[in-house]
Parts: C-alpha cells; sequence; structure tokens
C-alpha cells in the first residue's frame, strides 16, 4: 500500500544508470534555458543540445516539449515536508495554504501548474493531472496527523474543493491570491458547522 509519504516522495520514474544521467541532465537544461529566454521560444532540438543529448533521445523519452515541461514541473513539486506541528489541523492548513500561495501563485509557480495542464490537454486519454495526487498527499499527511491528536478532520475531497480549487482558480484566471485569501478559505471550513460533518472516519 502507498502511504501519503510514499507518493509525496517517489520519484515520477526510476531511471538508474545512464538513463538517471539522461534525465538529469535534460531537466537541467530545461531550467536553464527557462531562465535565458521565453518558454515560447524553448525547443526539443535547443534543450537536446544544452543537454548533450539527440532530439531523438527526447522524443523517445517524453514525446513531445509539454510533455517534458510537465515531468520538470512535477519533478520540482514533488519535494515537500510538512511545517511544524501547530497542534491543530485548521492551523496546520494555516500554514500549509500560506505555502502553497506562496509557491504555486508566483511567476514560476503559475508557469509550472500551465505546463503540467498543458501536458494533459495534449492527449485526452493521460489519467487526471498529477498535481491534485501530490496535493491530496500533501493534506493527507496533516490529516494523518490530526487523526493521531483525536481531531475530526474533513473529508479530503471537501479540503480540494473548498481550498485549493479557489487558489489554483484565482493562479490560472484572475489575479494571484494572496496569502490572507487562503487562511479565509481553511476558516470558512471551521465556520460551517454542516459542512465539518463531512469527516474522515476511516481511521476510528
Amino acid at each position: 500500500m502507498i502511504t501519503p509519504t510514499d507518493a509525496l516522495r517517489e520519484p515520477l520514474s526510476r531511471p538508474g544508470g545512464r538513463s538517471a544521467r539522461v534525465q538529469a541532465s535534460v531537466h537541467q537544461a530545461v531550467q536553464a534555458l527557462l531562465e535565458e529566454m521565453p518558454r515560447e521560444q524553448l525547443t526539443i532540438a535547443l534543450v537536446a543540445t544544452r543537454a548533450g543529448v539527440t532530439p531523438s533521445t527526447l522524443y523517445r523519452r517524453w514525446g513531445d516539449l509539454p510533455q517534458l515541461l510537465a515531468d520538470v514541473a512535477l519533478d520540482r513539486i514533488r519535494p515537500w515536508e510538512p511545517s511544524a506541528d501547530t497542534g491543530t489541523l485548521r492551523n496546520d492548513l494555516h500554514a500549509w495554504v500560506e505555502q502553497f500561495v506562496e509557491e504555486m501563485g508566483s511567476a514560476p509557480g503559475r508557469a509550472m501548474v500551465r505546463d503540467v495542464l498543458g501536458a494533459n490537454t495534449t492527449d485526452p486519454g493521460r489519467p487526471a493531472c498529477q498535481c491534485a495526487d501530490i496535493t491530496r498527499a500533501q493534506l493527507a499527511l496533516l490529516a494523518d496527523r490530526a487523526h493521531q491528536r483525536g481531531e475530526a478532520v474533513p473529508d479530503l475531497d471537501l479540503l480540494l474543493d473548498r481550498v485549493v480549487a479557489p487558489v489554483i482558480y484565482r493562479i490560472l484566471y484572475a489575479t494571484p491570491p494572496s496569502a490572507a485569501y487562503g487562511r479565509k478559505l481553511v476558516d470558512a471550513l471551521w465556520d460551517d458547522a454542516p459542512l465539518l460533518q463531512l469527516v474522515n472516519t476511516s481511521k476510528k
């Protein structure tokens, strides 16, 4: 059984030897080039030249540029450590959403989100965006900690719908939200008593 911690720490792929070196070189090349030029000018050929591999290597492994950019973005999003235990889930979520807003609402963060979403739109048959799985795993770690304290925990889907979704909407389609906005979304859950009856009791 894969735990939330496994989901956050497990690499997107498990290459070894030369394959691992190629992936690291390509990821570094993408990040370096994005610091030097607009992403609209980025091409497979430029990445291949910078990484010291052939374009066919990139096409064989990633398929196209959107998939490569998504892989780089997910590799940067995945590493995560939970904040210090504040004593309550509400305050833990305050700390989490502040970090989430700061990272995802920044220019690099917005670009990463668009890269991942863009890769999924190029192939309708691909599974749901891995960003959702990573975010769910982060919230699950906080929920597990709250369960261990004996707290009632809102359903994870409720947290995604009422806290994460509005933040992502603003990041993608409006003015990036503030940390205060994120905290208000969390507080609204605790102020809405009927919604808090939707608790995850699977571990009780």
